[in-house]
């Protein structure tokens, strides 16, 4: 309650000047309590203690061990948008994650480029006409970029049924709405089983759906059944997975055979999960891109001088986006200023010991990305500045092999679309930077904010578009 009320206060009106030091902003409770108590401590959530963890030693722990530390129990309203890898724990994770995992290997991503590169042009297409008339048009982005990850992660799940996808996750668009109003109101136990008129259009969204999900899962199963190849979008690959699972569920084959594939309502549960993990989270990682390059000129400058040393004015490669070392360079510092999520949380499966403490099962441990990301004693005096230099020779050596940088997570339950995002951001950003400069506009107030469990910039990003000359 107080850290609620806290937050409302703080976001209640843009930053005076714009500044990477924003974490006060959106965590003061949390910056406040460290500040107070030091970067071990405990508050309480609810009746629930919690344990503010940020020496990165105890932090690898703890995303390492996986059965020791799970994932913090999800709220029930949350559980009804999808029961996906991300809820998973135990042998049931393992298996699905081991299933899944072949979807997002590069060799695959490779065949989703076309879907990155159709989506980011018909944005572009759009920008073009606005700046015809003049030769430059201020652009609100996160608008934008919101729909464009909707529609690239509609194209790479679904390929030639991606209306259909499109449809699936504006329903699913829908439901998160919902959602997060129910979840600001107060929470009265056993409130989702009643007929109200709110749960009748959760349950018919859900309803949809599935529907939806499970004519094009059936369409492809009959196109395999004929010989068909599978493709190689996400549905493609998962149904590869499952087909053999979908038969054995039908003629009643052993459970054991049926442990090892993905049954039909499993494939219909990730592909909600892709929409829900993918979208805001790629969203987040190029608008804070764009707003960083306008800001700052050198690095957009140099990043385009890749881009047209390695593309000219082509279409991007896979070959060519893997040789981009500037473009990592400044994805990562992005990541590391901004992560997409501010904090991870777990939850202690059984009395165990981290580190000097002795901790009972059930107690939640706070593992907040920013702080960590932002903290002068692993980074340098230089933290909180735009600085993608100090990742010119990787990850690795920019930390120090420290565990001071999990923006996408880390260990056996690191983000499995990181590839994904990164090489969606890359085509994006590759397409855009050979056609335009990028500049703030006046009308910017900087303002992150955490909406939907990512970050985001409260009051939208107005950047002014200028056409390149050819």
């Amino acid at each position: 309650k107080q850290s609620a009320g806290m937050v409302r206060e703080t976001t209640s009106k843009p930053m005076d000047h714009f500044t990477n030091d924003y974490a006060p902003r959106i965590l003061p409770f949390l910056c406040q309590t460290i500040s107070n108590y030091g970067e071990k401590s405990v508050t309480w959530e609810g009746p629930r203690p919690e344990v503010i963890i940020t020496q990165p030693e105890l932090i690898r722990e703890v995303l390492m061990k996986v059965r020791d530390f799970r994932k913090q129990d999800t709220h029930a309203l949350i559980k009804k948008l999808t029961n996906g890898l991300s809820r998973l724990e135990g042998e049931k994770w393992a298996r699905e994650r081991k299933l899944i995992n072949p979807a997002f290997h590069m060799d695959k991503l490779k065949h989703m480029l076309p879907a990155f590169y159709t989506s980011a042009q018909e944005m572009i297409d759009e920008w073009e006409k606005k700046v015809s008339k003049t030769g430059s048009h201020e652009v609100e982005m996160w608008s934008f970029l919101h729909d464009l990850s909707a529609d690239a992660i509609s194209r790479a799940a679904f390929g030639s049924s991606f209306q259909e996808g499109r449809r699936v996750f504006e329903l699913i668009r829908e439901q998160i709405t919902i959602t997060m109003r129910a979840l600001q109101s107060v929470y009265i136990p056993g409130w989702r089983f009643l007929p109200t008129q709110t749960n009748r259009r959760m349950d018919k969204i859900s309803k949809e759906i599935a529907a939806l999900l499970k004519g094009m899962i059936y369409r492809r199963k009959k196109a395999m059944e004929a010989g068909e190849a599978a493709k190689d979008d996400l549905l493609g690959v998962l149904l590869k997975s499952s087909f053999q699972g979908i038969q054995d569920n039908q003629y009643g084959n052993s459970k054991k055979q049926q442990n090892i594939k993905l049954s039909l309502q499993e494939v219909i549960e990730e592909c909600k999960l892709f929409y829900l993990a993918g979208q805001d989270t790629t969203s987040s990682l190029l608008v804070w891109t764009l707003i960083l390059l306008s800001k700052h000129q050198d690095w957009q400058e140099q990043a385009r001088e890749e881009i047209l040393h390695t593309f000219g004015g082509n279409r991007p490669d896979y070959e060519g986006l893997n040789q981009l070392k500037k473009m990592n360079m400044i994805l990562y510092e992005v990541l590391r200023l901004y992560p997409p999520a501010t904090q991870l949380f777990r939850e202690v499966s059984h009395d165990i010991t981290l580190g000097d403490m002795q901790l009972p099962a059930g107690v939640l441990i706070n593992l907040p990305t920013i702080y960590v990301q932002h903290n002068e004693k692993l980074w340098g005096p230089d933290a909180k500045e735009f600085r993608p230099e100090r990742f010119s020779n990787g990850v690795l050596k920019a930390t120090g092999g420290n565990m001071s940088f999990f923006s996408f997570g880390w260990g056996p339950r690191i983000c499995i679309g990181s590839n994904f995002a990164m090489m969606e951001a890359k085509v994006t950003l590759a397409l855009i930077l050979q056609r335009f400069s990028l500049e703030l506009s006046p009308s910017y107030a900087h303002a992150p904010t955490v909406g939907n469990g990512t970050l985001r910039p409260q009051f939208g990003a107005q950047i002014i578009l200028q056409r390149l000359q050819s």
